[in-house]
């Protein structure tokens, strides 16, 4: 509710009473004083006087027939349109009067019958009055709220394009410092592959033209196991070969993750840059001493090229799915005596103290898993749903999720800014929405919809 009153507006005031006398006194000694004066002979009245104009004040008698002035106010204050008017209870001086009752019911003041007119005016401005400063009040709370959203989201800005920049810099400059020496690597890689196999063709000649060697050669060839190394030769070339190439595909993921150098929208391809962002945290999927490797089932639907801030949807991505593998890992380690243990297997796994080194454990519980979907959506908007089977998250911090700062990860594992930071770059950079479904104990799925086309700003 917001009041625009100044001293020269003539302030409402509505009379409840039941006693025509009375109100024609009420009103034209309000009149007088310059108010502007409704009146209402009983309690429903009074109630649909509220709701076709809000008065500033209401004068309630209490002792009414049918509904009396406890219940006439006690329905104002249960209606969000009435609540915050200032209900003066009035009464005969020899009426018993419960006073605890009008306060509790939601009454500011109570003035009793006969009148005293200067009385009545000085108890009706200062509720006016009161009511002016209370509304100010709560102008000023509204403005100092938004000044400190306006505050945090500022924050998140500079935080993200400070993380950005950051990031950025350090790809880049890892990407060249890598790019120089694996390049040259793989590059020799095929004329050492060359040397060596001249090697071998060599050597092979010298075993035909001198079928007996010395004893000294046999001895050698017997202790390097030659004809094992030159078999080997080529499968440690070709490996090289693929690990190199293996390097490359990182490094090269590396800079369109990044793409530091394009601020501007472009069309890109989303698959491309999920896979990206899934280079970059192999590591984490990975299997490990206390879980196994978390699958992650990819279920793309025929996306067109999208129009976006290519480098900072991929920051959201990285934020989803960093999100998905901590709450898995979150999961397992809550309840790791629980969900996996090392059992003897018909596929020849064995007992952990049996283990050889070739053998992995087999691990017993659901296995850990994030699911990625994409689909074009009957609103030509794209739809980019990543969900884990973690632990879930409460209904009661779902709310909050996107709030700058809030985290439900413990101290040192989480500043709580990812979710924002996705939520700005979503909704605010790319006009689009981003939401939360999730239900304890069966994870959680976040869904990312942005449009095709981004429209003209």
């Amino acid at each position: 509710m917001h009041f625009n009153q100044t001293n020269h507006h003539k302030r409402n005031v509505l009379v409840v009473d039941d006693t025509p006398d009375n109100l024609r006194l009420l009103s034209a000694m309000l009149t007088a004083q310059g108010f502007e004066v409704r009146k209402a002979l009983n309690g429903k009245m009074a109630l649909t006087a509220c709701q076709m104009v809000l008065p500033d004040v209401i004068l309630l008698d209490i002792n009414m027939p049918d509904m009396d002035g406890y219940q006439v106010c006690q329905q104002l204050k249960a209606d969000d349109k009435t609540s915050e008017v200032p209900v003066i209870f009035i009464s005969a001086l020899d009426d018993v009067v419960d006073k605890v009752k009008a306060f509790d019911v939601g009454g500011v003041d109570y003035i009793a019958k006969p009148f005293h007119g200067a009385e009545v005016i000085l108890r009706i401005e200062n509720q006016i009055n009161l009511r002016l400063l209370q509304v100010k009040l709560q102008e000023k709370n509204i403005l100092l709220q938004e000044a400190l959203d306006n505050l945090k989201s500022a924050q998140v800005q500079q935080i993200q394009n400070e993380k950005m920049v950051a990031l950025g810099q350090l790809v880049a400059g890892l990407a060249h410092e890598i790019n120089n020496p694996i390049s040259f690597i793989y590059g020799n890689l095929q004329y050492a592959g060359e040397y060596v196999q001249d090697l071998v063709n060599l050597i092979e000649v010298y075993q035909q033209e001198y079928p007996k060697p010395t004893f000294k050669v046999q001895q050698i060839a017997k202790d390097i196991d030659l004809n094992f190394v030159i078999n080997d030769l080529q499968n440690l070339i070709g490996a090289m070969y693929r690990g190199s190439d293996r390097i490359r595909e990182i490094v090269l993921a590396l800079q369109h993750f990044s793409r530091h150098d394009e601020a501007e929208m472009k069309r890109v391809n989303i698959h491309e840059d999920i896979e990206n962002t899934l280079v970059m945290l192999q590591h984490r999927l990975r299997e490990a001493t206390d879980r196994p490797a978390i699958i992650v089932v990819k279920d793309y639907g025929n996306l067109p090229l999208v129009t976006c801030y290519t480098s900072e949807l991929n920051q959201v991505f990285m934020h989803l799915l960093n999100n998905a593998i901590d709450a898995i890992e979150e999961k397992l380690g809550n309840q790791s005596s629980n969900l996996y243990s090392l059992m003897p297997l018909d596929n020849g796994y064995t007992p952990v103290a049996a283990l050889g080194e070739t053998q992995k454990p087999q691990w017993l519980l659901p296995t850990p898993q994030i699911r990625i979907h994409t689909e074009v959506t009957e609103l030509n908007t794209i739809k980019i749903a990543i969900a884990d089977n973690g632990p879930g998250i409460d209904e009661s911090l779902r709310s909050r999720l996107f709030d700058p700062f809030f985290t439900t990860k413990a101290v040192g594992k989480g500043s709580g800014l990812g979710l924002s930071i996705s939520y700005q770059i979503i909704v605010q950079k790319h006009r689009g929405n981003i939401t939360c479904n999730s239900s304890i104990g069966q994870g959680a799925e976040f869904a990312i919809e942005i449009p095709i086309e981004q429209p003209e700003r």
